[in-house]
């Protein structure tokens, strides 16, 4: 009876430096989250003066349009390892359209509560927990999209490849946890905070 390991011939590799790196980010950026997430419910109510959280409306559209950014990103990566160059750039570019109009319906949205309503990040504890939990994940948001931006701005001028689909699907993980961290402010902001 043999002893020797079952996977001795196969050769093991170390992961993708960019992927360990963007996890990293990922799991740190995790962590600030976590902490104005928990700062947010902890004061949810505790406001004694000004608006309450009653006022907000849920952006059901904006929701929409950053969430289906996760697919037309997957299907951008999908395009990228065929060597798809044009229907690479056409599903980032409508990443990035989408990007967009969530970065747009957030404007119009706090426009709406700072002048209409009175809310500002010094009204009230509520106030400041908003902007503060929504403003770092649109600002998430605007890092991504500035991301993105260059990206495609390299596939118009012809430089990106299909040698080039490792690092865009490294940067596609980042893009990915912005949707999905906009998932769980959604959820605390206009679901369980309201």
């Amino acid at each position: 009876m043999s002893t020797a390991p079952i996977f001795a011939d196969e050769e093991w590799r170390l992961p993708s430096r960019g992927k360990v790196a963007m996890l990293s980010l990922i799991t740190g950026e995790c962590g600030i989250f976590s902490i104005f997430v928990a700062a947010y419910l902890y004061y949810i109510g505790r406001s004694i003066s000004g608006p309450t959280p009653r006022i907000l409306e849920a952006p059901i559209f904006n929701t929409v349009c950053l969430l289906s950014s996760s697919l037309t990103i997957w299907l951008a990566e999908r395009e990228i390892e065929r060597g798809r160059m044009r229907a690479f750039g056409a599903w980032w570019g409508i990443t990035i359209l989408l990007g967009l109009i969530f970065i747009a319906g957030t404007a119009l949205e706090w426009h709406t509560l700072i002048f209409h309503d009175g809310l500002t990040i010094h009204t009230n504890l509520f106030g400041t927990t908003f902007y503060s939990l929504v403003g770092l994940h649109a600002t998430h948001v605007i890092v991504g999209l500035i991301g993105l931006s260059i990206i495609m701005i390299f596939t118009l001028l012809g430089r990106v490849n299909r040698s080039h689909a490792e690092r865009i699907q490294v940067f596609s993980l980042y893009w990915h946890f912005v949707d999905a961290v906009w998932v769980v402010v959604f959820t605390v902001v206009y679901v369980v905070g309201r």
